[in-house]
């Protein structure tokens, strides 16, 4: 039984997410000593990432999730740890995530416990997608950040399947081997280590962040299941203030253009549709923010291009793929626009 003190500290962060800027700084729990364990200067991170590190010292404050990604990116880079997110992932347990870790811990069954986590997830961090979809004898559990300021979070990925992951195996052993795991970003470079510590075949460039697993094996109680403590808490839930702050449009957009490219040339009339507005008024509203759609379809592919030219396992071919080029050519002379030299260059 989870004990009952828990409860007040459960119900400030409750009360703390009327004020969540994007992400509760239970999310960077013992951040700051891993990476200092991984050989960064932990200064240099937070810096860098625009992070003040007073905002760590209590899981009921937050910050914003722009800078939460871009810290775990940052602590990659300057550490060396190409794979930061899969290991930091990996020791980072439920409880540590306040609110929402123990309302999966408080819940009857594995289902329940994940199927509560992610409905309640969007109190925990804003401007993501997190839902349980069927898939004929499994279910599969999708996560993906949708905030159009962040096109890099790889990390926050790799960080957040390994913290579901530590759920599950809390419940069916610290070896369980899931059906598969799914990343959206490009293989990295050192991906064996992925199917070695998540024991499962792993799939890369997929839509989602995702576990596949068993319905059978989410059958299994919750050792720690606690119903009173979970009404309390699920009451709790009811009362809050649950407004969030919504993203502006260009950042809307971003995310929208970032998600098409996969499918070549990010197309104006479909983004607006997906966005509830004619093509028309979409263009209006961005040229009002001074903004328009083809710069903002440049921006995200510029972004997206110097973070890929750091992935050396990626090839120059592929890369224009990622970024909706049809041809190699086109993609070498948007690049030299940006940088100045071709990527050939630029990776020399």
């Amino acid at each position: 039984m989870i004990q009952m003190r828990h409860i007040a500290s459960s119900s400030q962060l409750f009360q703390s997410n009327m004020g969540n800027q994007g992400v509760l700084s239970a999310a960077a729990s013992g951040l700051s000593d891993f990476i200092v364990q991984k050989g960064a200067d932990v200064d240099r991170v937070f810096g860098i990432s625009g992070i003040n590190p007073e905002l760590l010292a209590s899981p009921t404050l937050s910050l914003q999730l722009p800078n939460y990604c871009k810290v775990l990116e940052q602590a990659a880079q300057i550490s060396g740890c190409d794979n930061f997110g899969l290991h930091y992932g990996q020791q980072f347990q439920p409880k540590e995530l306040g609110l929402i870790g123990y309302i999966g811990l408080c819940s009857s069954t594995l289902e329940t416990a994940l199927r509560n986590m992610v409905s309640y997830f969007h109190l925990h961090q804003k401007d993501t997608l997190t839902r349980m979809l069927e898939q004929q004898d499994c279910w599969r559990l999708d996560y993906q950040v949708q905030h159009g300021a962040i096109l890099t979070r790889r990390q926050d990925a790799e960080l957040t399947i390994g913290m579901f992951m530590n759920v599950i195996r809390g419940v069916l052993g610290s070896h369980y081997s899931p059906r598969e795991i799914h990343f959206e970003h490009t293989r990295p470079e050192y991906w064996q280590e992925h199917s070695k510590l998540l024991n499962t075949s792993v799939y890369f460039d997929q839509p989602f962040n995702s576990i596949v697993i068993p319905k059978k094996d989410l059958a299994r109680d919750m050792p720690s299941s606690d119903p009173l403590l979970l009404t309390m808490m699920q009451d709790t839930l009811q009362l809050l203030n649950q407004s969030n702050t919504t993203q502006g449009l260009s950042d809307q957009v971003r995310s929208q253009i970032q998600l098409a490219l996969s499918e070549g040339e990010p197309n104006l009339e479909h983004i607006a549709d997906d966005l509830g507005m004619s093509s028309c008024s979409l263009t209006r509203r961005l040229k009002s923010e001074g903004m328009t759609f083809s710069s903002l379809v440049d921006g995200v592919r510029c972004e997206l291009a110097e973070h890929y030219m750091k992935q050396k396992n990626i090839p120059i071919s592929e890369m224009a793929l990622l970024l909706g080029y049809s041809e190699v050519s086109a993609f070498s002379r948007a690049f030299k626009r940006w940088f100045g030299i071709n990527p050939r260059q630029w990776r020399n």
